[in-house]
């Protein structure tokens, strides 16, 4: 089966997809804003003890306290003691308020949810994970020859510090003693520096920050399976080769640095619309049948649909063949949505035992691709596949949409980060087929507050990309995910109507809004450009005259005059 993953890099985004014989089966993205914490170490601060629930809340120096249950607490401390733990022991017995605890996040924060942790420290290498606080060996089930399982466990007890876990990995399949002793020496100095950063003072504070999103994929999902790694970014093409240099050095000649300046990798793959079907609750199945996603608090529910597939022979066949293809997709849709928790599918009704099991075998080795812990726990009285899938961040659709403001949250629209990073892919595939000097783009005033950034610093950067002068206006009547070309021309041209009154002119015009920031100011617009009123606040909903005194880019500054 032949693999690629492609990178792409942006100022506001990083990109990552994993294709599987050509068809998109995982995408990860991270922005600077919000960077995950799975993975990262802190000397945390206990703040809450709650008996009732065997828990605590640990600070961590974050936006919300961290939640730790009794189960997730190491029977060693940070030094490697061991530390004798009841069978039913109460959180109590075991922590107090006030004290520092090293935890590891294993879960982001999610919603008004602050991050799970644990204080079973794990440290994954390129083909060990290595776990001070357990005495522990076990083998990735993904490794099936039980020969080979043999082989690898007895290397990593004998290559393993007493009193000390870990898991092989299964990239570590074929390798030999050298290449598994190298990673657990790496990772053994990994885990010194994070002890020694602990005593160094008191908490909260980072100890140890797992790797970003590009290096982790290489670390986890770049193998010899992996045909070739495309890349838009020459900086991250090269920290990926020093990686690679330390994990897999015989992997760097998979590693390609492409120019995306003409058109952009994903554009090129046809992934923009692979991820935008990825976001809609039916998926269409080539036969003509559909799968229907739904997400409930509880649970996720696909339902299988024969749709405009009739079939050529009968009733059996047709469903057999519908749901052999949907189990196929299912998957996919599982790991491309990143969805995890309880999911229940519910396949079309088979009346044969042999059928169904088929489906069932099917289902499950599509899904035995899929790098996240899944179980499948077999058919239901009622005929459904109940299955469980390790959740430890936000699914796509949560990464990417947020609930809609036009429909009072029935439905979603694309958050105002990500309606903005299209619109400046948009912006920059427009310019590529244009010799115009400037533009003017009207979108939504949230739209806009994040494509101009703090001080124009995004719209900045936007234009050093380009080399183009960009206008960006804000409109009420713009549709969070729309985006509309007013003009392209000259910058003199498209200057005069981006910015349609001057210095020292006199208008009237009606004062709409307090401003965000200033609520003595008040804003009013002349053709979606922005003025702030002086003295303004009091007058909302007024038509007043007024002098402009400055004007800027994105808007002008008034004073109230007559």
């Amino acid at each position: 089966m032949s693999k690629e993953i492609i990178v792409s890099v942006e100022p506001w985004e990083t990109r990552v997809a994993l294709l599987e014989e050509g068809q998109l089966v995982e995408i990860h993205h991270e922005r600077p804003a919000n960077e995950r914490a799975v993975g990262n170490i802190y000397r945390g601060k206990v703040e809450n003890v709650l008996p009732g629930m065997q828990a605590a809340f640990v600070n961590l120096g974050l936006e919300r306290n961290a939640f730790l249950y009794v189960a997730d607490i190491s029977p060693r401390d940070e030094d490697g003691e061991e530390i004798v733990i009841a069978a039913r022991a109460s959180i109590r017995e075991l922590l107090r308020v006030g004290q520092d605890v090293m935890v590891q996040v294993s879960k982001d924060a999610i919603g008004s949810k602050g991050a799970r942790v644990t204080t079973h420290i794990t440290l994954p290498g390129r083909y060990l994970v290595f776990m001070p606080g357990l005495d522990y060996v076990g083998v990735s089930r993904r490794i099936e020859d039980e020969s080979e399982r043999d082989r690898l466990r007895k290397l990593a007890d004998n290559l393993r510090p007493a009193g000390t876990g870990v898991i092989v990995r299964t990239v570590a399949e074929g390798r030999d003693e050298p290449d598994l002793a190298a990673d657990l020496q790496f990772l053994g100095r990994r885990w010194e520096k994070v002890r020694a950063r602990y005593r160094e003072g008191p908490g909260p504070r980072l100890l140890h920050k797992d790797l970003d999103l590009i290096l982790r994929v290489v670390r986890d999902a770049f193998g010899p399976d992996t045909s070739r790694l495309l890349i838009d970014s020459r900086t991250d093409y090269h920290r990926v080769l020093e990686l690679l240099d330390d994990i897999s050095p015989e992997l760097k000649d998979r590693v390609h640095w492409v120019d995306g300046r003409e058109e952009s990798l994903f554009d090129h793959h046809g992934l923009e619309e692979e991820i935008e079907r990825a976001l809609r609750r039916r998926v269409w199945l080539r036969s003509g049948g559909y799968l229907v996603i739904d997400h409930t608090e509880a649970l996720t529910v696909i339902d299988v649909n024969t749709g405009k597939f009739v079939g050529t022979t009968n009733l059996a066949d047709t469903v057999l063949r519908t749901n052999l293809e949907a189990a196929r997709e299912i998957a996919r849709q599982i790991r491309l949505r990143d969805i995890g928790g309880i999911i229940v599918v519910d396949f079309i009704d088979m009346n044969a035992e042999r059928d169904r099991q088929k489906v069932l075998q099917a289902f499950g080795e599509f899904l035995k691709r899929d790098r996240t812990r899944n179980t499948v726990l077999g058919i239901t009285e009622l005929g459904m596949v109940e299955m469980t899938r390790k959740k430890a961040g936000p699914p796509l659709d949560e990464g990417m949409q947020k609930h809609c403001p036009y429909c009072e949250g029935r439905g979603k629209v694309l958050s105002e980060e990500s309606a903005a990073a299209r619109f400046r892919r948009e912006i920059k595939g427009i310019l590529r087929r244009s010799e115009a000097e400037a533009l003017l783009v009207e979108v939504n005033p949230a739209v806009a507050a994040v494509l101009i950034g703090p001080g124009g610093a995004n719209l900045q950067a936007l234009e050093r990309e380009t080399g183009r002068t960009i206008f960006v206006r804000g409109s009420d009547d713009c549709h969070l995910e729309a985006m509309r070309l007013i003009r392209h021309g000259t910058r003199r041209e498209v200057e005069g109507k981006a910015m349609p009154v001057q210095a020292g002119q006199v208008i009237e015009l009606t004062v709409e809004e307090p401003h965000a920031n200033n609520a003595g100011d008040g804003i009013g617009r002349v053709e979606g450009y922005v003025v702030d009123v002086e003295g303004g606040g009091k007058l909302v909903g007024r038509k007043v005259k007024v002098e402009i005194t400055r004007t800027h880019r994105t808007f002008a500054r008034a004073k109230v005059v007559g």
